[in-house]
């Protein structure tokens, strides 16, 4: 960089030559660890009767910042009485409930939940590229309710 003083009219910059001046400065950045996360929907179809049961799966995708461990937990959702536990759908307009749950498993053998309940959590660590997860969802067996619309709404809670 070269500088100079002047009193009334600034000199061309391709003229100024001394006095130079050299100095250095400081360039950073922070890199915080940060997660990004998108979830498709997960629908168990139509069907007349719940007797026997019904299966689906969604994808869970996360981006997080490379080498930061994170943890993904499900929660309860929003449908009256439900925990982490024992979800609950909820028929549009109505209190009748449909039980299911969520599994990180394809054996349906590990509820993916929050941690409490016996249910747990999932963790990875991050690449800084997006890594799929599934979700496996499954509604037992069960008195079949009221014809209806049953839905639930669940959050998805990534802690780096």
């Amino acid at each position: 960089m070269n500088y100079a003083g002047y009193a009334l009219l600034a000199p061309s910059c391709t003229t100024v030559t001394s006095p130079v001046a050299r100095f250095p400065f400081t360039v950073s950045a922070t890199v915080i660890p940060d997660c990004v996360t998108t979830a498709t929907d997960l629908d168990f179809g139509t069907t007349g009767t719940l007797t026997a049961a019904r299966t689906g799966t969604a994808t869970l995708t996360a981006r997080c910042t490379h080498g930061s461990h994170y943890t993904t937990a499900l929660g309860a959702g929003t449908s009256a009485g439900g925990s982490a536990a024992s979800r609950r759908l909820q028929r549009t307009g109505g209190t009748e409930p449909v039980d299911f749950q969520l599994y990180s498993d394809a054996a349906y053998a590990l509820p993916w939940g929050d941690g409490t309940g016996g249910t747990a959590t999932q963790g990875g660590t991050g690449t800084g590229l997006s890594q799929a997860y599934t979700v496996y969802g499954r509604v037992p067996t069960q008195a079949t309710p009221v014809a209806g619309t049953y839905a639930d709404t669940i959050t998805v809670t990534i802690t780096c």
